[in-house]
């Protein structure tokens, strides 16, 4: 293996030795300090388990124990990882693409700490003045009766921006009666008493169409409080129907409820911008206080990129160092390629990518040194235009005297790392070893599979496929979308590319899930409890199990964690959850069932000289010659995907965004003559991997469907029949068409960023 310049003095390296997280295989490997390191390798090649579940949690968990025990209960628990030794590793900051959560009180403005600058800039120097930084703040109520706006919270919508409110005409029918089933909430039937206690109430006619009613009948009908009333002998309640469903479906769980329960509360309930502060979330006296006429309401919904030109014509007289660094964490929006968002976008709407550089702003200004940051895939989103700012980004954190540790497969940015570890040689149980360690140079002359691709360039498509018909787009104005026209071709491949924050996905998830048989396959979180696996999702595991039922003439709920099969010591966890009181919660390894998770009776059952713990350890591309049948056929998707090496019985919520929405396209492959919509499925995928993933594309579209990708890597670009192209900008500067036709003619027109990026890219320049 090759060895780096950079690692010299013992003090100056993190020393990992004998590292096993996960599918590690006894690591030993050596990274310098202060430099910038990329862990290159196959999805399931065990970077994540070295950067992230090894090195970062370590320094984490440690970081951790210095606080008091009380504190520290509050905290999540985390387990020492599977390592012998860890030697001088400084604090990590992770990162990750972790969607922000989705706390209607959370805005990028507040996660950045830029609007509690804005908000003290608009105490200082607002006319009038009106009060505190607080009196600008949408989570502080203002106290009544205060001479001064002792918090800028709007009343009506509680700070929210925004009110709830039932579409009464997802709740009846007004042309009918009750008695001829005007009520069309799920469960309300003629017959049924739902419907009975309004119909023999003696408050409304049941003959009479509900649009006949007076207005008494209908705030009886729809708004009456609860009042007793006798039906057939038997005392009842009348209320309203409005006030009745909002207690039984509204401010219930959604999650809870069933699934037409929850699609007519989706359709029932309408958020409409509150009437009281137009949306804005501050009351009145908040929205007063100007400064050069613009309220800061105002200011936060501006793009950043015109906030920044706003701040230049604030005066600096006295409030010149809180103006500096405000305009600071503007520009490093900017910088990044976030000056598309406005303060006041709220951070749960945010992709992966765009949360990650949001997370970033915040480390750029820090005084912080000699750190550890840890990414994971800081190019996510990026188109290849933006690519060079984030290098530039991560460079910036390096010669600010930190470690930079990335997990990456762009190629872009693994040529700018200082130092290089591939993991390999393949994935799951194949991989978890170093295939090499030094500099980019070596990497490239190496044999590794890494080294083989990194030059590796797709070309572009000679010929494209014919398109049978077209998905017409008529005025879309979705975000920044400028009243957009556009026929999405049929029966090909489409990928629909352009900067970040375009208006992709205003486009693709604004209008064409509204057209029939169209699959979304996102990177969203799978719903599930831990005990979910990918076999719990994909429904293999119901198939083994009853093929174990079968083969030993027992009931198949014997092979299930959850039910009877379960452990009896661990309820079926694998692991014993002790709660210490005012500590942290410990989980340790349940020893009765070696962590399986079943009982000792069911694991004497077995498959083919398989028990079903064994079965579920396997990984999908072992499982495929386990099985037979829909189950076999499920798991050659899974392998066509490029799961081939996750286990079945792999926790749900360890996989990545990619690996998740690739797991979704294996279950739903199956439907034909439908519109796929992709949404950058090359995230993850190792260099080597994307070839495989154009290979499945080119199947979905053989078999008669319809592929559209959001995507920005050229390789994919390059593949498409057809290309949509959106931009020229972001945000303001973009939502438009600025490109429609084959990969070939973008590369001979270079009209846009893309066309240019792509021209390169296939040697075309």
């Amino acid at each position: 293996m090759a060895s780096d310049s950079h690692v010299a003095d013992a003090h100056d390296v993190i020393r990992v030795l004998g590292a096993r997280e996960n599918n590690l295989k006894n690591l030993d490997v050596e990274i310098p300090k202060r430099r910038l390191t990329v862990f290159t390798g196959v999805s399931g090649s065990g970077k994540s388990s070295l950067v992230f579940g090894t090195i970062a949690v370590e320094s984490q968990r440690l970081i951790n124990e210095t606080y008091p025990t009380f504190v520290q209960q509050f905290m999540g628990q985390l387990s020492r990882p599977d390592v012998d030794g860890l030697e001088n590793i400084s604090p990590a900051i992770i990162v990750d693409q972790e969607r922000m959560g989705a706390n209607a009180r959370s805005t990028v403005g507040t996660v950045t700490d830029a609007y509690a600058m804005l908000r003290l800039l608009f105490s200082r120097l607002g006319q009038p003045h009106v009060g505190s930084p607080q009196a600008f703040s949408f989570n502080i109520p203002s106290a009544p009766g205060a001479d001064t706006v002792t918090g800028g919270m709007c009343a009506r919508c509680e700070g929210l921006g925004e009110v709830s409110d039932v579409d009464l005409d997802e709740l009846f029918d007004r042309s009918k009666s009750l008695s001829e089933g005007a009520i069309t909430v799920p469960g309300y039937t003629v017959d049924g008493w739902m419907v009975r206690i309004f119909t023999e109430s003696g408050f409304l006619d049941a003959a009479k169409p509900i649009a006949d009613y007076s207005d008494q009948e209908r705030a009886d009908f729809l708004y009456k409080e609860p009042t007793k009333v006798k039906l057939q002998n038997m005392n009842m309640t009348y209320e309203g129907l409005v006030p009745k469903i909002t207690k039984s479906f509204l401010q219930k769980d959604r999650e809870a409820l069933q699934p037409h329960i929850r699609a007519f509360v989706d359709r029932a309930v309408k958020f409409l911008p509150c009437s009281e502060c137009g949306g804005s979330r501050l009351n009145e006296g908040a929205r007063s206080s100007k400064i050069g006429g613009v309220d800061i309401a105002e200011v936060s919904a501006m793009q950043i990129t015109d906030l920044a030109s706003w701040l230049d014509t604030v005066d600096p007289t006295a409030i010149g160092p809180l103006l500096s660094s405000l305009k600071k964490v503007i520009a490093s929006f900017i910088d990044i390629g976030l000056g598309y968002l406005s303060l006041d976008r709220s951070s749960g709407t945010l992709s992966g990518g765009e949360a990650q550089r949001t997370k970033m702003i915040r480390h750029l200004g820090s005084a912080l040194t000699d750190v550890t940051y840890v990414f994971d895939e800081p190019t996510a989103g990026l188109h290849p235009h933006d690519i060079q700012r984030m290098n530039e980004l991560l460079l910036l954190l390096r010669d600010k005297g930190n470690t930079v540790l990335v997990v990456e497969h762009k190629p872009e940015v693994i040529a700018i790392a200082d130092h290089v570890v591939d993991l390999g040689p393949r994935a799951g149980s194949r991989g978890g070893e170093i295939m090499y360690e030094g500099d980019v140079a070596g990497l490239r002359s190496s044999d590794t599979l890494t080294g083989r691709h990194l030059d590796h360039r797709a070309a572009l498509k000679p010929t494209s496929r014919p398109a049978i018909g077209a998905l017409q787009i008529r005025g879309a104005t979705q975000h920044n979308l400028v009243g957009v026209d556009v026929d999405i071709p049929l029966g090909v491949l489409t990928v629909v590319t352009g900067v970040a924050g375009s208006g992709k996905s205003s486009l693709i998830h604004g209008n064409v899930p509204a057209f029939d048989d169209v699959v979304v396959v996102d990177q969203s979180p799978i719903k599930g409890s831990r005990r979910s696996s990918p076999a719990t999702y994909t429904g293999v595991l119901d198939a083994i199990r009853t093929a174990f039922a079968k083969a030993n003439g027992v009931k198949a709920s014997l092979f299930s964690a959850n039910s009877e099969g379960a452990c009896p010591a661990c309820k079926g966890l694998g692991v014993i959850i002790t709660n210490l009181g005012f500590t942290q919660s410990v989980e340790t390894r349940c020893e009765v069932c070696e962590g399986s998770g079943f009982s000792n009776a069911v694991l004497g059952y077995t498959l083919d000289g398989k028990n079903i713990a064994e079965v579920l350890a396997m990984s999908a591309e072992e499982a495929h010659g386990f099985t037979t049948g829909p189950a076999k056929t499920t798991l050659a998707r899974m392998i066509d995907v490029g799961l081939g090496y996750i286990t079945l019985g792999q926790a749900l919520n360890t996989l990545s965004g990619g690996e998740r929405q690739r797991l979704k396209l294996a279950i739903a492959m199956a439907k034909k003559g439908a519109i796929y919509v992709l949404d950058e499925p090359t995230t993850g995928l190792h260099l080597a991997d994307v070839d495989n993933l154009l290979a499945l594309l080119d199947r979905l579209v053989d078999a008669g469907n319809s592929v559209i990708v959001i995507e920005h890597h050229q390789a994919v670009m390059a593949h498409a029949d057809h290309l949509i192209d959106l931009g020229p900008g972001a945000g303001r500067d973009g939502g438009r068409i600025v490109f429609e036709g084959t990969p070939a003619e973008l590369v001979a027109a270079r009209g846009t960023l893309t066309g240019a990026h792509l021209a390169r890219y296939v040697g075309a320049v």
